[in-house]
């Protein structure tokens, strides 16, 4: 099957959940700073989500670009993490309405949480298809960042229980990490997953 159609459909729901989650943002009641810093809170949980979407939209361009082809298979991952990702506008808005308390957090958390198995899942839907000395999983390496942020999530969880805003300092620092562009995979999509000969390498 051709993978454009998997990446513009893609593609659109991404477009759709940015677009709900700021319309979600409200201008402040009064005309003054303290008005606008009443809506501060909102508008930082709006930019934490909006990264991660940034953040899922720019490594599912690049994982779709190394793939050869999709199946089935695939289809299904890649709607199993569009799913956990458009919950995040529902997330987003109850943490924020809650004023950050224990519940919506929690679920905040897991919601990113289960976002990031969804995508490991695509990941190696990909992986099998394409073979393991693919350019997919030669660029992917150890992926550290990837086998770390679950972990980073349930950390987020557990002291989310304790205490709402240092769990979700937790969450922000899992953002903070995927910020840093992974050169590795960059190099494999210019040189269109080509090997170190030139030689392009495909499952």
């Amino acid at each position: 099957m051709n993978k454009n159609r998997l990446e513009a459909f893609s593609d659109g729901v991404l477009a759709i959940i940015i677009t709900i989650m700021v319309l979600e943002l409200r201008a402040p009641e009064e005309p003054t700073w303290s008005g606008l810093a009443a809506v501060l809170p909102t508008f930082l949980s709006y930019l934490l989500s909006f990264v991660y979407v940034g953040i899922y939209w720019n490594n599912h361009h690049h994982m779709i670009h190394l793939a050869d082809s999709v199946n089935g298979s695939v289809l299904w991952a890649n709607l199993h993490l569009l799913f956990w990702l458009s919950l995040f506008p529902f997330s987003t808005r109850w943490m924020d309405e809650s004023g950050f308390v224990e519940v919506p957090v929690l679920v905040y958390g897991i919601n990113l949480f289960c976002a990031a198995i969804a995508y490991f899942v695509l990941q190696q839907t990909l992986i099998r298809r394409q073979g393991r000395d693919g350019a997919l999983s030669r660029a992917i390496g150890r992926d550290w960042k990837g086998k770390a942020s679950p972990l980073i999530y349930l950390a987020g969880i557990a002291t989310a229980s304790v205490q709402p805003l240092l769990g979700l300092a937790l969450y922000t620092a899992v953002a903070l990490i995927w910020l840093v562009p992974d050169r590795r995979v960059e190099h494999f999509v210019t040189q269109g997953g080509r090997g170190q000969n030139g030689e392009r390498r495909t499952g």
